[in-house]
């Protein structure tokens, strides 16, 4: 179903809800009626929402009652100031099952009534992330830099563009916002689809990875995306990075501050045969790792099943069949 029917209104309609109603989807209630419907008229086992999903706790509630186990895969945290909002903090201990791709925020959903909360990573998708480097002269000329970073511009994120800038590397810039910033402005290229994230990492000799901290992140979407796209990785040392790619050297090199990550990003451009062994070392373990999304839907389905049959056979007081 379409969430962003549940947004659909007038701008200033919109913008009232959003800012001054907790951030309420203007049409929240109708669309969880939609949802409701839907799981009641026809044959449904599972409810999968993602991130700050528009359905409300009511309309989980009777969705649960119609024996539907509801999931959802938080990709957003929503402690995040950004993304914090009351009706959906409310929603979200009526799921089953709750699985989160950062570890900071589970014990906050436990306490908030989540009956289970799992960490589960990123993935990354196979029909979208995959090596696509330029070609043509055109393409190679367009998306040649050193360094390419895909991503929002968050405050505490420019920094680190701004010393790779200031050290004389050429920058790519793709995502929201970073003409709003005067150190970033020149090397913004907007917003980007999936093929021109693979034809920029592609046409770049280092990808960086920064985490989102606003969303107390140890990894993101790019931890998986740029490996799979065949891009050599800058990334910061997070303990969730290492458990992903291990070792420093191993698939990645890692950086702790901005001084780190200067020196690191010259090292790398200096070694053309490193960076292309980490590219398709990291490349091999994501893509052979059980790391698509398709891989993320098949855990939350085998570690929801058993959580299920022992959350039935408690209401009925026996013990879990097989």
């Amino acid at each position: 179903m379409d969430v962003q029917e549940a947004c659909a209104g007038s701008r200033w309609l919109v913008s009232l809800n959003w800012w001054l109603r907790g951030r309420r989807p203007t049409r929240l209630q109708e669309f969880s009626e939609r949802v409701v419907q839907a799981c009641r008229g026809t044959r449904t086992d599972w409810l999968l929402s993602t991130g700050l999903a528009p359905v409300d706790a009511p309309a989980l509630t009777a969705i649960g009652r119609l024996g539907v186990r509801r999931l959802n895969y938080l990709t957003d945290d929503p402690w995040n100031p950004a993304h914090r909002a009351p009706w959906f903090l409310e929603a979200l201990p009526q799921y089953d099952g709750v699985f989160s791709p950062r570890r900071s925020n589970l014990e906050d959903l436990r306490r908030l009534g989540c009956a289970s909360a799992v960490h589960l990573p990123f993935a990354y998708s196979p029909s979208l992330h995959f090596p696509e480097p330029p070609i043509t002269p055109e393409e190679q000329g367009r998306f040649e830099t050193d360094v390419v970073f895909a991503g929002g511009a968050d405050r505490d994120r420019v920094p680190y563009i701004a010393a790779l800038i200031r050290a004389g590397f050429r920058v790519g810039l793709y995502g929201g916002y970073w003409e709003r910033w005067r150190q970033t402005r020149k090397h913004t290229r907007r917003l980007a689809d999936p093929r021109m994230v693979r034809k920029a990492v592609g046409g770049a000799r280092i990808a960086l990875c920064l985490v989102r901290r606003a969303n107390r992140d140890g990894h993101s979407m790019r931890t998986f995306e740029i490996p799979a796209i065949g891009g050599c990785m800058l990334t910061e040392d997070t303990a969730e990075h290492r458990e992903i790619f291990g070792e420093e050297g191993r698939a990645v090199v890692y950086f702790r501050s901005v001084d780190e990550m200067v020196q690191k990003a010259r090292w790398l451009l200096e070694r053309d045969e490193e960076r292309r062994r980490l590219a398709a070392a990291a490349h091999a373990l994501v893509v052979n790792g059980r790391n698509t999304y398709q891989d993320r839907l098949e855990t939350m389905l085998e570690l929801a099943r058993p959580r299920m049959a022992s959350v039935a056979a408690a209401s009925l007081g026996r013990a879990p069949g097989p």
